[in-house]
């Protein structure tokens, strides 16, 4: 069977319902074909290569050792959790990236482009938009002041109760999210040692909260920077050989996948409600969905504001968020084409498909690259789970502390006794990670999952951010009911309804901003945190 036939087949494509635009018969048939079979070695690990081992164990030994050593520079809060606000701009934009790029990002997004086409680019376009929002509306208020977190700004705009609520919502948010990437880097662990799911969760997160507890945020934006330039090396490296592998190189791979529509990047189809909402990826989703996500989870989420926050500078801080954009954007589209590629090397040689899609890029690079640049490539994809890891620990600790253990304190402690409680905290959130990444496990597509569980509680989070910004006669009672009000909304529509998960932050957010305008004309309040 030529190539061509076998991506029409529905072989490579599973299921049919998923593909964002492949031109495919009617009647291609929504399973594999049963006379297709798997090379040796395609479904399962080869046995494990010591020189690989050996490159991961010691970029493993290494980045933990770096970093650790910033554990001197730790003396006060600031240094903990900002930084000290002395990291340069540059730093912070890789860093930014590698928050925003986990295991998902790496292992997930090559799985789209191979079931699919270019179509998740659009969301992309729409992060750009999100940050011409964030530059022009969040970071004046948020460098009005000394902030530690972003919930800092709601106690000055509302009260402590709303400071509470959006904090408390965004620890549910990342621990769940966070979660589900923690499960995803067990993927590719399970892949390079054999071991269970229990043993490369642990093993994981224990390195990262080692380096996490000495050095705080210093040594995440730092070690960000190494394990960022890493993990972009690596899929370089991997694309190259990738190439290599395919007979023709990249003109077969354009000849087979470009009449399929695999490098369609814009969908600009309208159609009814039901089934213009229900489509993922489309030109509007992406555009105006990816502009909320990223409102959201750059604007109001801690994981990303703590790192705006650590500038020395309002205008640092903006160039860093612009730049870490056009990293962004050439990072998928990079892990797109490996996807597309990937595809066509499956169909050239009618490759059984892994019963996990998402293992679909890892097993390409622990089996068929080089002794020695596979372990480099697969020490690449566990920098960017520790990456962001790393981020969520120190993110999660520092809301813990700062919007819930500080301000219910009774009792002065110096800054020694509070940094000692903030690496404690930094341990707690490590273990429940852990515990979410194992319940993770069955919420399928782990890109997917990740961005849907976000996007759930985005929405209440950015339209009540945008009810402190943008509104003076709405007060605290009115924006909680607002949030409640939101994410009542949102979980309907996650389990009720057929709607595309790129279109939650947008719902919700209009809900949550049109509840707290409504219920400001039913509650009397003092709106004195508002002056």
């Amino acid at each position: 069977m030529e190539p061509a036939a076998a991506l029409r087949s529905g072989s490579v494509f599973l299921p049919r319902e998923s593909l964002l635009g492949s031109r495919l018969p009617a009647d291609s048939p929504p399973h594999m074909l049963d006379c297709w079979r798997a090379p040796p070695g395609a479904l399962y690990p080869q046995s494990m290569r010591w020189t690989d081992l050996g490159v991961i164990v010691l970029y493993l030994a290494g980045i933990t050792w770096f970093g650790t050593r910033f554990r001197e520079s730790q003396k006060t809060l600031k240094d903990y959790f900002l930084g000290g606000r002395t990291a340069p701009w540059w730093a912070i934009a890789l860093s930014i990236v590698s928050a925003e790029t986990s295991t998902l990002t790496v292992i997930g997004t090559p799985a789209l482009s191979f079931q699919g086409n270019l179509g998740f680019l659009q969301v992309v376009l729409g992060y750009l938009l999100a940050r011409i929002v964030i530059s022009t509306l969040f970071l004046p208020a948020y460098f009005r002041g000394e902030m530690f977190t972003a919930y800092e700004l709601m106690r000055r705009r509302f009260g402590n109760r709303i400071r509470r609520l959006t904090a408390g919502t965004f620890l549910i948010l990342r621990a769940l999210a966070e979660g589900v990437r923690v499960f995803a880097i067990s993927i590719v662990i399970s892949i390079i040692l054999g071991t269970g799911e229990m043993t490369s969760i642990v093993v994981i997160v224990c390195l990262t909260l080692f380096y996490t507890y000495e050095g705080g945020l210093t040594a995440v934006i730092w070690t960000d920077v190494i394990q960022m330039a890493l993990y972009v090396v690596g899929a370089a490296l991997s694309f190259y050989v990738l190439l290599h592998e395919i007979p023709g190189g990249w003109q077969h791979v354009v000849a087979v996948a470009a009449p399929l529509g695999k490098f369609q990047v814009f969908d600009f189809r309208l159609a009814p409600p039901a089934i213009f909402f229900a489509r993922t990826y489309s030109f509007w989703a992406g555009i105006i969905g990816g502009c909320f996500l990223t409102t959201a989870s750059h604007g109001t989420e801690q994981l990303m504001v703590q790192r705006l926050l650590a500038a020395p500078t309002e205008a640092q801080s903006r160039a860093a968020l612009f730049a870490s954009w056009v990293v962004i954007f050439i990072q998928f589209t990079l892990f797109l084409v490996i996807g597309v590629c990937l595809a066509v090397l499956y169909a050239d040689h009618h490759w059984q498909l892994p019963g996990v899609k998402d293992k679909i890029y890892p097993l390409f690079i622990w089996q068929h690259l080089p002794a020695g640049v596979s372990g480099l490539v697969m020490a690449a994809i566990l920098a960017a789970a520790m990456s962001n890891l790393s981020a969520a620990l120190n993110a999660l600790a520092s809301t813990t502390v700062m919007d819930f253990l500080k301000p219910l304190s009774r009792a002065a402690a110096s800054d020694a006794v509070w940094l000692s409680r903030a690496r404690y905290a930094t341990v707690l959130w490590g273990a429940i990670l852990v515990a979410v990444a194992l319940i993770a496990r069955h919420w399928g597509s782990v890109l997917e999952a990740g961005l849907s569980i976000a996007s759930i509680i985005y929405g209440s989070l950015l339209g009540v951010f945008l009810l402190g910004l943008l509104t003076r006669r709405v007060g605290e009672l009115a924006a909680m009911c607002a949030m409640a009000a939101g994410l009542a909304l949102m979980l309907y529509v996650k389990f009720f309804t057929p709607i595309a998960f790129t279109w939650y932050v947008l719902i919700g957010t209009s809900a949550t901003f049109a509840a707290g305008l409504a219920a400001s004309y039913l509650f009397r309040e003092n709106r004195s945190a508002t002056k």
